[in-house]
């Protein structure tokens, strides 16, 4: 498996796509329920196979990706040939992930505890590998709202 293992949730939200996923493997209800029984290790390849095809799709569409934490907040746009990074660092002790935090950085944007930094990074081989290890590390893929505003902000 190339990536995760979709959660029960997931599978939960994703039944329709599931079954559809089975029929192209010309694999039914019944045959699926007999080999949840006496194959379950291959049960578990197509949940593995399924899983990997689900986030090959979401990656290939993921346009931008955040993280944030207490003083930090990491913006990227997913380009085509790199990832265009913006990072707000705070100096000081403001918890931007509370409302009163991140209201504080809305409102003191340019005050002296506040950075910002900007920088390109290559791909590796596998681009979306590189996506979906950020996500693993915390980063959510976002409309970019966050990117396109301080993005105007800095530029």
């Amino acid at each position: 498996m190339k990536y995760a293992r979709l959660t029960k949730e997931q599978f939960e939200e994703l039944h329709q796509e599931f079954i559809n996923f089975l029929a192209t493997q010309s694999i039914t209800a019944d045959e699926w329920a007999n080999l949840k029984v006496n194959k379950p290790e291959l049960a578990e390849t197509e949940l593995d196979v399924f899983s990997d095809l689900i986030w090959e799709g979401v990656l290939n569409t993921a346009e931008y990706l955040e993280h944030i934490s207490s003083q930090h907040m990491y913006l990227f746009k997913l380009d085509e040939t790199n990832m265009k990074a913006i990072v707000v660092n705070l100096k000081n002790d403001v918890d931007i992930t509370t409302t009163e935090g991140y209201n504080w950085l809305r409102e003191n944007l340019m005050d002296e505890n506040v950075e910002f930094f900007q920088a390109d990074k290559d791909y590796s081989d596998d681009k979306n590998l590189d996506k979906f290890q950020m996500i693993e590390q915390g980063a959510v893929i976002t409309k970019g709202d966050l990117f396109k505003y301080f993005d105007t902000l800095i530029n």
